[in-house]
């Protein structure tokens, strides 16, 4: 993908079929929907491609265990088909992973096992694997981690894992491949109505505040946790659709869980369902859910959450990580649509709604990441109605996601992006330093700083060290060591000065701070 070539694009088309607001999992599923269907397709995202809630998730494509005990029978089938979907079309990014379920009372393990074989069924041939009981023996040799005293055995079940951000630079590749036109840093400022029907939308880059009046048949709004906002824009006293709720996750050292086998903890003290997962050599712990009252770009985990994840997750490891022990923290908002007989959060479904505004504006809001393909055919087909275009028939079900090959564990590169790393090859033969590890603790090479920057639309240092690479969730005292590499590499791509190396430097920095509870 190159920003400047798709810029040329954006100035040369007249009017488009639709036009997205909002570069996360909903908007370029979206894309990559609407265009493989055939049609003239436009997204602008504010910020980089996922840099809000879909890059912040548990990294987990699942049915949903904590539906299928609200009884959401329907929500847990249709993720689960979209699991496998997803996992057939991004094998490169989308795996197996086991979870055991840690039994310490008697009553837990029938319990958890019949729900889990329940669990299986609804799978039918797309299950990951089956679940089963384990003896007390069987549990600790899976997770020799696991808290002893007490323990009777427990349920192993099988799900899926990913690397959300990953995930969505290959959606965007894949919407460009198909044809359509994906920008970052573009912002929607307002939306253009002729006789009070919505026709475009006035659109600035943020990186030289360059303004452009864009027109289309029909416009999405995919913009997440901020869908209100753009609502507004439409009608500025339409009731709000989104109810506010944050969750955290810790990432501490994978020495507390020495494991490639997960945690469920099925049941905490607030009612919610936590995991402990390895992930990119790490073990990953969330998440909570908490009310909120506004929504941030760059949400921050409170004390009272990071409390909580470390008092529930020592209850199941032999030795309690310490605050000290938390190597980074991260924040996600979740996009729920609001349910007035809901008493919590925790409650709400993630089942998504489309709204469509007098004006013609099409809303996607709630969803979750599992479910964003058939999220975005359900929206592709209600904007469609509204612009009057007949789009071909979708294939996203059969259609692979830019990068899909075999998953190689062993190979860095392989792991990270699928069948683009030939290409990488090829890209580190230009110069013998673009080979050399970035930092000798990590598999980062210099060359993939290129290649983000070259390929993938990495505009800022954030950007590779967040989502190109996810350093700054692995580890946040590291990543700030390295930004002053990451900012001459990535301006000498980009052709920026060393002012800009400065300030970049300053504000990644800056931004890092909130996710190292240590002080570094």
């Amino acid at each position: 993908m190159n920003r400047e070539k798709m810029i040329q694009r954006l100035k040369a088309e007249k009017e488009w079929d639709f036009i997205i607001v909002g570069g996360g999992a909903t908007g370029l599923g979206t894309a990559l929907e609407a265009a493989s269907r055939g049609l003239k397709t436009l997204l602008v995202e504010q910020f980089d491609f996922g840099q809000g809630t879909s890059s912040r998730s548990t990294k987990l494509i699942h049915g949903g265990v904590r539906y299928l005990q609200q009884g959401n029978i329907s929500l847990v089938l249709e993720a689960l088909k979209e699991r496998g979907i997803l996992r057939k079309n991004a094998p490169h990014l989308v795996y197996d992973l086991p979870f055991i379920v840690p039994v310490y009372d008697w009553w837990e393990g029938p319990f958890y096992g019949i729900g889990l074989k329940f669990y299986d069924m609804l799978a039918g041939k797309e299950a990951f694997g089956p679940s089963k009981r384990l003896t007390r023996e069987e549990t600790i040799h899976c997770i020799p981690t696991i808290e002893q005293e007490g323990l009777r055995g427990g349920v192993i079940y099988h799900d899926g894992q990913f690397d959300d951000a990953r995930l969505l630079i290959n959606l965007a590749q894949t919407a460009e491949e198909q044809g359509a036109c994906v920008l970052n840093y573009f912002k929607a400022d307002q939306l253009i109505k002729e006789n009070d029907l919505i026709k475009g939308l006035e659109i600035s880059d943020t990186e030289n505040g360059e303004k452009y009046h864009v027109y289309a048949k029909a416009i999405i709004n995919a913009t997440g946790v901020f869908s209100d906002s753009i609502r507004k824009m439409d009608e500025p006293d339409c009731k709000p659709v989104i109810s506010g709720s944050q969750g955290i996750h810790l990432v501490l050292n994978a020495r507390f869980l020495r494991s490639e086998t997960g945690i469920m903890v099925p049941h905490t003290d607030d009612g919610r369902v936590i995991f402990a997962i390895p992930w990119h050599n790490r073990l990953l712990v969330g998440t909570t859910d908490t009310a909120i009252d506004s929504f941030l770009i760059e949400p921050v985990a409170l004390e009272e959450e990071i409390t909580f994840l470390l008092k529930h997750i020592s209850r199941y490891l032999d030795k309690a990580p310490k605050r000290k022990d938390v190597l980074s923290v991260f924040a996600g908002l979740r996009p729920l649509v609001s349910n007035v007989e809901s008493e919590s959060t925790a409650a709400i479904s993630r089942e998504h709604s489309i709204l469509i505004s007098r004006s013609g504006l099409v809303s996607i809001a709630g969803g979750k990441w599992t479910t964003y393909r058939k999220m975005a055919e359900d929206t592709v087909d209600q904007a469609a109605i509204v612009a009057q275009v007949k789009p071909k028939i979708s294939k996203t079900k059969q259609l692979a996601i830019h990068g899909a090959q075999a998953r190689n564990t062993q190979n860095h590169l392989s792991k990270t992006y699928g069948s683009d790393d030939s290409k990488i090859e090829t890209l580190l033969k230009e110069n013998s330093e673009y080979s050399k590890k970035i930092h000798p603790d990590f598999p980062f090479l210099i060359g993939e700083i290129i290649w983000a920057a070259r390929e993938e639309m990495a505009r800022k240092i954030e950007d590779f060290l967040s989502r190109r690479t996810r350093w700054l969730l692995l580890d946040a005292k590291v990543a700030m060591e390295v930004a002053p590499l990451i900012a001459e590499r990535m301006a000498s791509v980009l052709q920026k000065d060393a002012a800009w190396i400065e300030a970049e430097i300053e504000s990644f920095r800056q931004l890092a701070k909130n996710y190292d509870l240590n002080g570094n």
